[in-house]
């Protein structure tokens, strides 16, 4: 599957903000947010006016960005957010949270979600006593991951566990560093998603 390879900062940069794409980077003075404030390319300092279905797309490009999932992942999302009972905006967010990737990275597993998917398909973790190494795999509440056995010893795992030590992990996961494990308590209501990400008008993008 089709997979973005280009320069990352140049995506916060479209989005005029940070989509933590890059770990510790993001976090630092290199950031590129923080020295070019403007977006990337030729024509990227000039004034442009936004239409409305600018700004529905800009919303629709953030998200998807922010998660890392391709066009066609993330209409798939979309159609299965819209047959589930509720809001179909936060039930969106919900699944796209309840990706295996996400989790490993709002954990502390991972720096960012980009090595969370290496991580998870070179076959470094386990969901319930399985190894899985898809990171679009769905979570439900009550699901365990934990790095496998064999991973545990590995310096590159340690050190990642280490440097996200003091990253606060949501309220929806418990999260062991000891054991190499975090379990999904629940799957999150809107107000414990962090996401720069306004539903409402991905929604509207699609309804057109």
């Amino acid at each position: 599957m089709a997979r973005y390879t280009g320069a990352v900062c140049r995506l916060c940069r479209r989005e005029g903000q940070k989509l933590f794409l890059k770990g510790e980077r993001c976090y630092s003075e290199k950031c590129s947010i923080g020295r070019r404030e403007y977006a990337p390319g030729q024509h990227g300092q000039g004034r442009k006016k936004t239409s409305e279905y600018g700004l529905h797309l800009r919303a629709k490009q953030r998200a998807r960005r922010y998660y890392g999932v391709n066009e066609v992942q993330f209409s798939h999302y979309f159609e299965m957010a819209k047959r589930k009972v509720g809001v179909t905006g936060e039930n969106l967010l919900r699944i796209l949270e309840s990706r295996l990737d996400n989790v490993v990275y709002r954990a502390g597993l991972a720096s960012s979600r980009a090595e969370a998917r290496q991580l998870v398909g070179h076959g470094h973790f386990e969901v319930n006593g399985g190894r899985v190494d898809i990171a679009s795999y769905l979570l439900k509440a009550g699901d365990v991951i934990t790095v496998c056995e064999k991973s545990r010893s590995s310096e590159k795992i340690k050190a990642v566990i280490e440097a996200n030590a003091g990253r606060p992990v949501p309220s929806w996961l418990d999260a062991n560093a000891e054991a190499f494990s975090v379990k999904v308590v629940n799957l999150p209501d809107r107000d414990a998603i962090d996401a720069p990400v306004d539903e409402q008008l991905i929604v509207e993008f699609y309804s057109k």
